[in-house]
């Protein structure tokens, strides 16, 4: 047989190869790998959900659902390297820390995964774009305003966050502050760190009752600390004297509301957060769309998400939960 006939088959048979390993190859699932702050937090086990809904819609994607057990940039980052040796195609990632994890995702893009914050971001060069559950100002407003509404003489309020470095809360607390001019009768007396673990976040809130007797309410921009808030409060026996407000779970706050520690509270929907994020995920790991400033890239149900200059979308505005609404979401999330 002369080199060019057999040439001219070798040509052939790796066609019909690559002709038959097309199909087999697109079947191949998309792993997307959700990565909580902490595992055992209600709020990302509620995202892991519309995680699961958005992958079953799609047809052709699987979610890893995983992360540290407690709150920490080192938890995370160990996270991550395991997910780069399994060869993800997208992580993520709620920040614990919007710098320490920097390295490690930049490696995982570097391997070709697709990685975006969500949440909770991470700095631009770590990330190809991040989804705030809402706009910053607009959860800063609105959380300033949970604890005004309910003083209309003014009084004393104070702000038990998660970790210092957690990049949400920090941005919240600063837009809150931007706004406080509208409240001049509302003073911020203290700002404290519950770390997202509901153990210190309680005993941060006993320090506060016993430093500031004449507190009038509690702002916690965090679903763990909320709800330890809460019961610190109705533990102090100070139910009705001092509002828990900030940003919590329909379904673990539903107490607090019914039993008058808790006027209101907001949040976004954590299951739409994560159904949003996942479908941003799997546009960008496949190709669908590319993330750059005014790109609008598809999130299924949920519309659009239009790109800022950051490469940074919002999702949606927060929801005010209160007495009329809490007995028709708190079995929901």
């Amino acid at each position: 047989m002369s080199i060019s006939r057999r040439i001219l088959m070798m040509t052939s048979l790796m066609a019909g190869a690559a002709f038959m390993a097309g199909p087999v190859a697109a079947q191949d699932p998309v792993r997307i790998a959700i990565v909580a702050k902490s595992l055992g937090n209600g709020f990302f086990e509620a995202a892991a959900r519309g995680a699961e809904e958005a992958a079953k819609e799609v047809g052709n994607a699987e979610i890893i659902y995983t992360g540290p057990t407690s709150t920490t940039a080192e938890g995370q980052i160990e996270v991550i390297n395991s997910l780069i040796a399994q060869r993800v195609d997208a992580i993520a990632i709620s920040a614990n820390d919007p710098d320490a994890v920097v390295p490690a995702l930049k490696k995982a893009m570097q391997r070709g995964i697709t990685v975006v914050s969500w949440d909770s971001g991470v700095a631009p060069e770590g990330r190809e774009m991040h989804l705030a559950p809402s706009s910053d100002a607009l959860i800063g407003q609105t959380i300033i305003k949970l604890a005004a509404d309910h003083l209309p003489e003014g009084g004393k309020v104070a702000v038990l966050s998660a970790t210092s470095t957690s990049t949400n809360q920090n941005i919240w607390i600063a837009e809150m502050k931007k706004v406080m001019d509208q409240y001049p009768d509302i003073e911020l007396v203290a700002t404290v760190y519950g770390d997202d673990l509901a153990d210190k976040s309680y005993r941060e809130t006993q320090g506060l009752l016993q430093s500031y007797p004449d507190l009038d309410a509690i702002i916690a921009p965090t679903s763990v600390g909320i709800v330890a808030a809460a019961q610190a409060v109705q533990d102090a026996g100070k139910a009705g004297q001092v509002n828990v407000t900030g940003i919590g779970l329909p379904s673990e706050m539903a107490g607090a509301v019914e039993n008058g520690v808790s006027q209101s509270f907001a949040i976004w929907n954590p299951v739409d957060l994560g159904y949003a994020t996942t479908m941003l995920a799997y546009n960008l790991a496949t190709d669908q769309a590319t993330a750059e400033p005014g790109a609008e890239i598809a999130m299924g149900r949920l519309g659009t998400a239009t790109l800022d200059d950051d490469n940074q979308a919002a999702m949606s505005e927060p929801f005010t939960y209160d007495a009329s609404n809490i007995e028709e979401f708190k079995d929901i999330f």
